[in-house]
């Protein structure tokens, strides 16, 4: 008999794999355990599309091959040694020793796949001492997956997924950064379009952007040869995920050669990308040295960003990569369009040099991260008339030279977890289509949505990139729900005591390293 959820309706398959993976948590942390669930749904699965290729290779006569590891990678089928096997690992499940034999799997097949190099969890499993009860429970349930059962639902694909958004929830505000809730994704790749080309992420985490640009692309009817994906990851378990996530969707990508740090370390310094999708991390503090970077390319004619602050740092780390008519669409913190200093200077430039072309204030709640309300930004290269293939649709393209596209989307969104917030498909329908029409034909400004603003008006307005500042709002205040307002105004309140007291503290033991101490 099926499992029922709460709601009475049978549980999924991903509903019951969470389930089954939820009793190993005990003392061992979801940021650590991810890792386990993760890898063995990526063994499992490179098992079953071994064994397949492996049945077509007998099928062919070609028995002498099935040893070498040659005849399965070229055509994208990870090799597995006898002990790698999924079929090895469930005979061997109730043995004490099982979470070493998964640990040397794992490594085995890393070691004889040279796409999966620092792909595949190190040790977990013989380090984290899991219950071989509870690890033998969760083996079984995932061997009930047939994972070539439908190659239309990426049925593989779908459960990684589910399970990387329920890992950002299960571990909440501070940590889970490694993700990026599906809608807004979806959002920036309806937007952006991704169709052919070279594809840039710099601070990639577990490789969502990827993923939804070659669906993207699938959903248009492209080819997805046509693209080469490219991204950075500072954190080494994140590093791993991306890898994974790639390798389970038979993605190739160049991640660099290690995690390592965007700024300090990068990667990928000559390249010159068609479409970048990121979602950097917020108000990034001291991610610079005093005296470091000051000279740094990315920066060529702006000012240098501040070292408090990595917002800006992350824009000019991205134009610098853009192609002659590359776009970038990436999320930051509200704070970036209207701060002062050199931040004003640097978006004082990037306007002037006509790069921006359309700012869109996202609703509170997105992300499982942190409750705050960000901005998804648009640069474009080449804002002038064009055209530009995109699967069946030729798009002619209007000369928007110096205009920016300003959208407020906070009464969009529908509820999701209780208290999180995401976009429905109605709702990326609407605001792409806007943004398509804004980008093709005279758009109308719609009070409370939209607003076409020209340079001298953004001048104006002292280069403010502050939505409110532009579009209309017509009796807000009579819809205004008082509770939901004082909530609101509470969370932002607390926001802003916390960091009034972090910045109290850092003063205080910067006197304190000088020799002074203050006693309040």
């Amino acid at each position: 008999m099926a499992k029922k959820n709460g709601n009475g309706k049978e549980k999924s398959m991903e509903e019951t794999l969470w389930e089954s993976a939820n009793k190993l948590r005990g003392s061992v942390e979801s940021a650590e355990y991810k890792h386990v669930v993760l890898g063995l749904i990526f063994l499992k699965f490179a098992s079953d599309k071994f064994e397949e290729h492996r049945k077509k290779l007998i099928a062919k006569g070609q028995e002498k091959y099935l040893e070498m590891p040659e005849f399965y990678n070229q055509n994208n089928v990870f090799f597995l040694d006898e002990v790698s096997r999924w079929t090895y690992i469930i005979k061997n499940s109730k043995q004490n020793d099982i979470a070493l034999k998964i640990d040397t799997a794992l490594h085995n097949i890393e070691k004889n796949n040279k796409a999966l190099k620092s792909a595949l969890p190190d040790n977990y499993f013989s380090r984290l001492g899991l219950d071989i009860t509870k690890l033998s429970s969760l083996l079984d349930t995932i061997n009930e997956i047939d994972t070539l059962k439908d190659k239309a639902q990426d049925i593989v694909g779908r459960v990684y997924e589910y399970f990387l958004s329920k890992f950002a929830l299960a571990e909440g505000k501070g940590k889970g950064e490694f993700y990026t809730p599906k809608s807004i994704v979806n959002l920036i790749a309806e937007m952006i379009e991704p169709y052919s080309g070279i594809i840039y992420d710099p601070a990639c985490g577990s490789g969502g952007m990827f993923v939804q640009s070659i669906k993207f692309i699938q959903a248009h009817h492209g080819n997805t040869k046509n693209v080469s994906i490219y991204g950075q990851e500072y954190t080494n378990t994140t590093y791993k995920l991306a890898k994974m996530n790639l390798a389970i969707r038979g993605i190739s990508g160049n991640l660099g050669e290690k995690a390592a740090d965007t700024f300090g370390d990068d990667q990928h310094k000559d390249l010159k990308a068609d479409y970048i999708m990121a979602n950097p991390p917020f108000n990034q503090k001291d991610w610079r040295a005093e005296n470091e970077l000051k000279d740094d390319p990315r920066w060529r004619g702006y000012d240098v960003p501040p070292k408090s602050n990595a917002n800006y740092g992350w824009i000019l780390n991205m134009v610098s990569k853009l192609s002659e008519n590359g776009v970038a669409g990436f999320i930051l913190a509200n704070g970036a369009l209207s701060g002062g200093g050199e931040e004003y200077k640097i978006r004082r430039k990037l306007i002037e040099n006509n790069l921006v072309e359309a700012i869109l204030v996202l609703p509170r709640n997105l992300f499982y991260t942190t409750d705050i309300s960000v901005t998804l930004w648009i640069l474009n290269k080449n804002k002038k008339e064009q055209s530009r293939n995109i699967g069946d649709v030729t798009r002619q393209y209007r000369n928007r030279e110096k205009e920016i596209l300003f959208m407020d989307l906070r009464q969009l969104g529908e509820p999701f977890e209780k208290k999180y917030t995401q976009f429905s498909d109605a709702d990326i329908k609407k605001v792409t289509s806007t943004y398509h029409l804004w980008q093709t034909a005279v758009c109308e400004n719609v009070p409370e949505l939209c607003y076409s603003a020209s340079f001298d008006e953004v001048a104006k307005k002292d280069f403010s990139l502050v939505p409110s500042k532009y579009i209309e709002f017509v009796n807000r205040d009579e819809n205004i729900d008082f509770d939901e307002k004082m909530q609101y105004l509470q969370a932002e309140f607390a926001e802003l005591l916390k960091a009034e007291a972090q910045s109290k503290n850092d003063l205080l033991n910067v006197f304190k390293e000088l020799g002074y101490e203050i006693k309040l």
